[in-house]
């Protein structure tokens, strides 16, 4: 199995048409309503710093860089994120889900990977990474992932080891600071955010979700589980 980060990203355009024809019918529509609603999602999107870097860059994560803002701290390209999520998404929906492995040993990463395999069927490694987990078959949580989705590559670094040790194709959400060398496909993201987080596991499972047929809008996602439901809560919230 391999990765193609070259898939064509489907692009549904609403008939212009419509809303010459009858203003109130886009307001009334369901059509109109999603429309409505996915423009609020996409505000919603990139008010939670998905796309908001780190002050360093790497040569790696050069190209999905369009800026650096006035606080020194490098801007991301949200339409390449997205992009990847489509690709990674597609390549996840064809695997056995069952079989792939999605590791965070960052706090914040620990809330949007349970929930994202809450609702896709994925396997979660949460915390330190136990040394052998793809290596060694004596060991009892040994297994033979298909796919690795790691929330950094350099926090989660011992499975990235371990799956490219094995020919285990690496997917990997990424920020402006990151080294991806033994990464298959980047998904050029905050990974440090606890919003971010929440927000690029949400669009991920979405994708996956959407590929699998278990839903076909962002409503019937929002059904399923809203981005705050990925969100990792703070002690003061919680009490």
């Amino acid at each position: 199995m391999s990765i193609s980060e070259n898939d064509d990203d489907n692009n549904n355009n609403p008939d212009a048409n419509i809303k010459e024809q009858s203003p109130s019918i886009e307001e009334e529509s369901p059509e109109g309503h999603e429309a409505i609603e996915t423009d609020n999602l996409e505000k919603m999107i990139l008010s939670t710093g998905i796309r908001v870097g780190t002050p360093v860059k790497t040569k790696f994560m050069a190209p999905f860089i369009v800026k650096a803002n006035p606080e020194g701290l490098y801007i991301l390209d949200i339409s390449k994120t997205l992009a990847r999520v489509d690709v990674a998404a597609k390549f996840i929906g064809r695997a056995n889900i069952a079989k792939v492995a999605v590791t965070s040993a960052r706090e914040y990463g620990k809330t949007p990977v349970e929930k994202f395999c809450e609702v896709t069927g994925s396997t979660p490694i949460l915390g330190r990474f136990m040394p052998g987990t793809f290596t060694n078959p004596s060991l009892p949580n040994y297994m033979e992932p298909e796919i690795v989705v790691v929330t950094d590559p350099q926090a989660d670094q011992q499975a990235v080891v371990e799956a490219t040790r094995a020919g285990v194709p690496v997917i990997a959400i990424a920020n402006s600071d990151n080294i991806t060398s033994k990464v298959d496909l980047v998904i050029p993201a905050n990974n440090r955010g606890r919003k971010a987080l929440a927000t690029v596991y949400w669009l991920l499972a979405r994708e996956v979700l959407k590929k699998q047929g278990a839903i076909k809008s962002d409503s019937e996602m929002l059904e399923k589980a809203a981005i705050d439901d990925f969100e990792t809560k703070l002690v003061e919230e919680l009490t």
